[in-house]
């Protein structure tokens, strides 16, 4: 885990930005400035922001979106490890009920083909609709719980929140399925067993 946890950290760190004057316009607020935060500041062990500084906006788009998409990662296992699950059948002619999907990793492969398809699909339609590659400044119109933030102080700060929030999310994330591979257990089962540390808990990984 601690392998795998520092490893994303150099990954996700290594967008972090350099003193530059560029500025996004849509945000008010510098995106070169963001990201770069205590304790770490400015990582960038491959030196990207210097030898490729034209891709940083790109990239900075990537880290923002993959922190979204494992921050929701993260509240869905925690949710599902709690066996909350919709009511009525995920797939009634195979007579299969939302409850009937194990929690944890293993979940994916009890879904039904189409219904595969259709989350693809879905995700497909949220790439290219809501959420395209090509937005780079993240901003899609709905603001913050729908309010705009016109102070940039503020918004710079609560960028900064989402940025970070996020690579702790596909840290966690991450961590989490490597674990549950490794331990066989789900993070709920882990926890409700006494199972969190593969050190001290006389349990070891496996």
């Amino acid at each position: 885990k601690l392998a795998i946890a520092t490893t994303l950290v150099a990954s996700a760190a290594a967008f972090a930005p350099a003193a530059k004057t560029a500025s996004n316009t849509a945000l008010a607020v510098s995106e070169l400035e963001l990201g770069s935060t205590e304790p770490l500041g400015v990582f960038d062990p491959l030196g990207w922001m210097d030898t490729q500084p034209e891709s940083f906006e790109r990239r900075r788009a990537v880290e923002r979106k993959h922190g979204r998409v494992a921050m929701a990662a993260v509240v869905g296992t925690i949710v599902h490890n709690n066996h909350i699950v919709f009511d009525g059948y995920i797939s009634p002619s195979a007579g299969l009920k939302f409850s009937d999907i194990p929690t944890g990793i293993q979940g994916i492969f009890s879904v039904p083909t189409a219904g595969l398809a259709q989350i693809i699909a879905f995700c497909g339609l949220v790439e290219v609709a809501w959420w395209p590659a090509s937005k780079y400044d993240g901003d899609y119109g709905v603001g913050y719980f729908g309010n705009d933030i016109l102070d940039p102080e503020e918004k710079a700060r609560k960028l900064n929140v989402e940025l970070n929030n996020g690579r702790a999310a596909m840290m966690g994330i991450m961590g989490n399925m490597v674990a549950e591979v490794l331990t066989g257990q789900t993070m709920y089962e882990q926890y409700s067993s006494g199972h969190i540390s593969p050190f001290g808990d006389g349990q070891g990984v496996f």
